[in-house]
């Protein structure tokens, strides 16, 4: 009886801790963008392509990672696509002439200081990850 509440409370735990990891990455921006916050639609139109600006106007350009746990957490909490159906979605665009890939960094760094030097550059980076020089948009 004890192993099987051991292993209830380790499933449990492992649930609670795999909810939160979403909530482990945030939304970063230039400087230019105008707005502090922005929504769960916006982030989906910009980071899919069928939109170039936020609703408060600002231009913004987003800039993905390539690879790892806070792309996959991204792409799931904000875009609800797997990466796979992701860059197909993307793929479709670039090949209709209808728009051009995005920039893809290898690094949470590296996408930091790209957003932060580029105009209306958007990205998404995990919790943890020194962001001096952009700003975090609360996401509503």
């Amino acid at each position: 009886m004890k192993k099987l509440l051991y292993l209830f409370l380790l499933v449990a735990a492992t649930q609670l801790f795999s909810g939160l990891a979403g909530a482990q990455v945030v939304v970063i921006a230039n400087s230019s963008v105008k707005s502090a916050e922005v929504s769960k639609g916006d982030l989906r139109e910009v980071f899919t392509g069928a939109a170039s600006s936020l609703k408060d106007g600002s231009q913004v350009t987003p800039v993905l990672l390539k690879s790892g746990s806070a792309h996959a957490e991204f792409l799931t909490t904000y875009i609800s696509k797997d990466d796979t159906a992701f860059r197909a979605g993307w793929r479709s665009l670039v090949f209709s002439g209808q728009a051009s890939m995005p920039k893809s960094l290898d690094s949470e760094a590296a996408v930091v200081e790209y957003v932060a030097h580029n105009a209306g550059a958007i990205g998404y980076i995990s919790k943890a990850t020194s962001h001096e020089g952009v700003k975090v948009l609360a996401v509503r």
